[in-house]
């Protein structure tokens, strides 16, 4: 039980979380992402009736697995938070609750949405399913990704000192 209470080894989680590609592609023919849910939730939210064509000419009924999986993700995920850690998760760190925090994670946020719908897909979607593809448009934006994260790092640390 304690070691399903710890986090596990990259070596353990990694292949798991890479098993998972091939895993989709040859039981269901489908290829793995995230982001495409929130386009199903829009869909849904605005039924045939939506001016944006993006959203009207979209069948989220044929793809309605993946908000399952999303959902799947959700529960697994708080699953794991409330009865399988050995001590409290902290989604966020204090400094995130200011205002100036609040709105670090807003543009973050529009920011992170833009680039996905920009990219064409969202990190999960190119770096873990694309780059297994051996798709180049993967391998940019998955380079941008870490790029990104790396420049962001060093400007919240240049501004913490």
């Amino acid at each position: 039980m304690d070691q399903i209470l710890q986090p596990w080894p990259w070596y353990v989680s990694g292949p798991l979380i890479g098993l998972i590609v091939p895993s989709l592609l040859l039981l269901s023919g489908r290829t793995f992402g995230v982001s495409s849910s929130f386009r199903h939730i829009c869909s849904i939210a605005s039924p045939g009736k939506s001016r944006i064509a993006y959203l009207r000419d979209n069948d989220w009924r044929g793809e309605s697995w993946n908000l399952l999986f999303v959902g799947g993700i959700l529960i697994g995920a708080f699953v794991a938070a409330r009865f399988l850690s050995a001590e409290a998760v902290v989604l966020l760190p204090t400094s995130l609750g200011t205002t100036g925090g609040m709105a670090e994670l807003f543009l973050g946020g529009i920011l992170v949405g833009f680039g996905t719908r920009y990219a064409d897909g969202c990190t999960s979607g190119h770096t873990i399913s694309g780059l297994a593809n051996l798709k180049w448009a993967s391998l940019i934006a998955s380079l941008s990704f870490f790029a990104g994260g790396i420049l962001k790092t060093a400007i919240s640390q240049t501004l913490a000192n």
